[in-house]
Formats: C-alpha cells, structure tokens, sequence
C-alpha cells in the first residue's frame, strides 16, 4: 500500500534531521550509530531496502561535498565569525543539505522524493535547486534568495553565486505528441566561475573557467575562459520637466 503525503513527509523529516547528525556529526548531540540506522529505515519506508543501502553508501560522498562548501563560505564572506555558524545560520547551507541529498536520490532513479525534498529546501530558504543539476566542490552561496538553477545545468568546483541568479532554459522543442523534450537546455559554468546578484544565463551555454558575470547581466551566449561580462555603462541624461523621460 503507497504512504500518504503526510506519511512520507513525515519519514523524510526524520530522514533529514538524522543526515544532518551524520554530515555535521561535530554539532550533533546523537550517537552516529542511531543516526545512520534510523536514515536508513526512513529513507526503506519511502523506497525500498536496495535503494536505501545504496544511499547509505553514498553519505560519505555526502559528507565531503558539504564540508567544501561551508569552506568555500568561510572563505567568501568576512562577516562569518565561525564554521558553526555557517552550519547554523546560513540558508545555502540548508539548501545544499537538501539538493546533494536529493541528487543522491535523483542519481539512483527514485521519483518524486528528491523534487519533495529540493521543493523543501525552496520553501524555507528562496534556493531553487533542481536535484537533476550537477554541482562540483566548493560551492559557495552568499545570501542566495531567488537563486534557481535548472535541471541540466552543471557548475563546476570553485564556483561563487549570489542571490537572484538564475540558470535558466532559453526555449524549448517539442516532440511529436506537443510536450517539452527533455534535453541539455540549461548553463554550464566552468571552475571558478563567479555570478553576481540578478544576472541571468539562460540556454546551454558554456561560461568559460573563471569568468566573472556582473550583476543584472542578461546572457544567453558563450563566453572563453576569464571572461568579464558587464553591464553597459549607465548614460546621463538631463531632463527638463520630465520631458523625455
């Protein structure tokens, strides 16, 4: 018989807060054991035993990805006092959780779970994260609300983002029954890329390795490897008035 939603949300809850004993096992007041037991029985009552031992085997992945991202924090933004609260406090850290969690799960061919969980993580930080995306090491998110990266995008290690980015799809093409093809259609961002607040890349387009994509820039080409992309200078205009404007 298939668990509710209410059930199944209630088995990934638990999930969760025990992954985050075992991912972050240096601010957890549980016994690793316990935690790693109790992942598993939740994650076999959504799923099954297979899938459930299979994601086990793949925390230790987990584990490392994360440490390099809160790394990849601490060494971005100045007003961090410590790691634990980056752990704590910053909603990218919860995002992240979230997302390589999901794309473990996403990996393993299981339905719907791991958009429930990523949808999650949308919900209680603005981080829009698709589990299908593929994210490298240090990762680093700074403030991050209205960040949405797509399905088939791919963001290579030392990447830096800031909030409102979005990694997009240009358009789409349609097979013969009229729905949207599932194909490469969202940005490839090389290592040590950096996209700053609001800027759009949408299309699969490739940013060379580090690039730096200024703010509110909208771009749906390819640019080479140490590339600036900028907005246009502003003019200056006088207005008599409001004439003109």
């Amino acid at each position: 018989m298939a668990l509710s939603l209410n059930q199944t949300i209630a088995h990934l809850k638990v999930m969760m807060n025990h992954l985050k004993d075992v991912v972050f096992p240096q601010y957890s007041d549980g016994q690793a054991g316990y935690a790693s037991r109790s992942i598993h029985s939740e994650l076999e009552a959504v799923t099954d035993a297979a899938t459930a031992s299979a994601f086990m085997e793949r925390i230790p992945r987990i584990r490392e990805l994360l440490e390099t991202d809160v790394d990849a924090i601490a060494h971005n933004d100045p007003a961090v006092k410590s790691l634990q609260e980056i752990v704590f406090c910053y909603p990218a850290v919860t995002a992240m959780i979230y997302y390589r969690t999901a794309h473990e799960l996403y990996g393993l061919g299981v339905p719907v779970i791991p958009r429930m969980l990523t949808e999650y993580a949308h919900s209680a930080t603005g981080i829009d994260i698709h589990p299908g995306a593929v994210i490298g090491d240090h990762f680093a998110i700074d403030h991050g609300t209205g960040i949405v990266i797509g399905e088939t995008a791919v963001i290579g290690s030392h990447v830096t983002m800031y909030q409102g980015v979005t990694l997009g799809a240009r358009n789409f093409s349609y097979d013969a029954q009229g729905l949207p093809r599932n194909i490469p259609r969202h940005p490839i961002l090389e290592d040590g890329v950096t996209v700053y607040s609001n800027a759009s890349i949408l299309g699969r387009v490739t940013i060379g390795r580090n690039s730096v994509i200024g703010g509110n820039v909208w771009l749906t080409r390819s640019v080479p490897a140490n590339s600036r992309i900028l907005q246009g200078k502003p003019q200056e205009t006088t207005f008599t008035d409001g004439a003109g404007i």
